[in-house]
């Protein structure tokens, strides 16, 4: 495989829309601040929005006024020299073309697809028509990549037909948070964990994704998708498979991701018989949140919808290290807080010796990794609890915290957008956290039965307040077998 060239350019797609002024704009800004992007690095920015140049360079300036606390004018001017926007329809050969006057001087660009999926293959074909595509070039996909197998095969393939696979990134936000990658070196760089790291220590893993929005005004694309392909097919099987891999032979990219794969292919798949026991669908309905009324799905739609907006379901992996331990993953819309957590539950002590009151303490370790609101990784331990009494030893449990903002706090301290990790890594072309197209096809071919087996079983969502922990199915799903969300 050929060496990737450091990037010269980065063309967003989509560059007026939410993604690019929430997140992907504001992190070339720090990557720049920080001193990361390559000297002559250019951020041309285009969409179908008739904006002139001054008038686009305004509007990245009140957007980082707002979000960069204390603007410094000096990485301001810099930055800013870097912009450029064109108004183009990119899925055109003539319209792509647009931009090639803008790129002359790249050898080496980044086309970032802040874009509908359905767009992929039509942007791919008019670069290549326009003959802005090179070896050295590449491209970035933001999920979903397609809807289900088929889907995502055909974006693949017309991808693949401009791009080689080692020139596509596609983008998992989750991936770049700091605690998901301390997760890997929680497991591999510590003698500590990775021999407990299997059935016969720990006895289940939960993994939630928690949203306290709703879906308002993007309900035409969530009402395609639900929970099951809007979050679980993606990040949460990401974090399933980076709990549940093999340790790596070392950090590069493939090395990573066929560990990932072998997880995807273990998984067990769903039947008719046992999806109604082992996964719920919910749809929220009016309630409230935070302390605010809250209108439901359907309300929001203006009509009656059978899409889920909250998933919960027991995932099994047929592989000697996790075999019988349940993964129970749940995501959804309108919950009582925004949180998205890994919680490795270990067995308890096969026998205690302690007698009395203390017998009643004991509970079993527990590592717990919040991933938002905070970044933080806690380890439950037993400890003798402080003071003397009549009855013997007492017992409390207490946590060891490894909290990123406890830890790295301090003057000019901040908390990084996960994009900058990503857009750092594409820019040098190292793909170790980005996903294969064998690893989407592996998670779409996995959650295409699950949706199969829905249908099979005649499986509707069940309703569940805004404010709540979704459906009551969702609590008998783990109480089946006599363990409990942490809530």
């Amino acid at each position: 495989m050929a060496e990737t060239p450091q990037a010269d350019a980065i063309v967003l797609f989509g560059a007026t829309g939410d993604l690019a002024s929430r997140m992907l704009l504001p992190s070339l800004y720090f990557l720049d601040a920080d001193g990361f992007l390559p000297d002559g690095f250019r951020v041309i920015a285009t969409a179908r929005a008739e904006l002139s140049r001054d008038a686009f360079v305004e509007q990245v300036l009140h957007l980082m006024q707002k979000r960069a606390e204390g603007l410094d004018d000096k990485v301001w001017a810099r930055f800013a020299a870097r912009l450029d926007y064109v108004a183009a329809d990119a899925t055109t050969p003539e319209g792509a073309s647009v931009l090639k006057p803008l790129l002359e001087a790249a050898k080496a660009p980044i086309f970032y697809l802040a874009l509908s999926p359905s767009l992929y293959g039509r942007v791919c074909v008019a670069l290549a028509a326009a003959g802005l595509t090179s070896r050295d070039s590449r491209i970035v996909l933001e999920k979903p990549i397609g809807r289900d197998l088929e889907t995502s095969k055909e974006i693949n393939v017309a991808v693949g037909a401009v791009f080689g696979e080692d020139r596509i990134f596609r983008i998992d936000h989750y991936l770049g948070k700091e605690t998901v990658q301390n997760l890997i070196a929680l497991r591999f760089a510590n003698t500590l964990f990775e021999p407990l790291w299997n059935n016969l220590t720990i006895d289940h893993v939960q993994i939630t994704v928690a949203e306290t929005e709703g879906v308002g005004d993007r309900w035409p694309y969530y009402d395609e998708y639900g929970a099951l392909r809007d979050m679980l097919q993606n990040h949460m099987l990401q974090l399933l498979c980076l709990v549940a891999m093999e340790p790596p032979s070392d950090m590069e990219p493939d090395s990573v991701r066929n560990e990932k794969v072998k997880v995807l292919r273990s998984l067990r798949p769903f039947t008719r018989a046992e999806v109604q026991a082992a996964s719920i669908r919910g749809q929220y309905t009016p309630g409230v949140v935070g302390g605010k009324t809250a209108a439901g799905y359907e309300q929001e739609r203006g009509q009656a919808s059978g899409t889920e907006t909250f998933v919960a379901l027991r995932a099994d992996i047929d592989n000697w290290r996790w075999a019988g331990v349940p993964f129970f993953l749940r995501t959804g819309k309108r919950l009582p807080e925004r949180r998205t957590q890994i919680a490795i539950q270990f067995k308890g002590v096969p026998h205690s010796i302690f007698g009395g009151s203390a017998k009643d303490d004991l509970t079993a370790n527990r590592l717990v990794i919040d991933l938002q609101p905070d970044e933080d990784i806690e380890l439950l331990l037993m400890n003798k609890a402080p003071g003397i009494t009549q009855g013997g030893m007492r017992l409390q449990s207490l946590p060891l915290s490894l909290s990123l903002l406890r830890a790295y706090e301090g003057p000019g301290a901040r908390r990084r957008i996960a994009y900058e990790r990503l857009l750092l890594d594409v820019i040098h072309g190292n793909s170790t956290l980005f996903v294969r197209r064998d690893e989407v096809e592996e998670a779409w071919r996995w959650v295409d039965g699950v949706a199969a087996a829905w249908k099979d079983a005649g499986l509707t969502p069940k309703p569940y307040a805004a404010g709540s922990w979704g459906p009551s199915g969702a609590f008998a799903l783990i109480e089946r077998s006599a363990r409990a969300w942490l809530d």
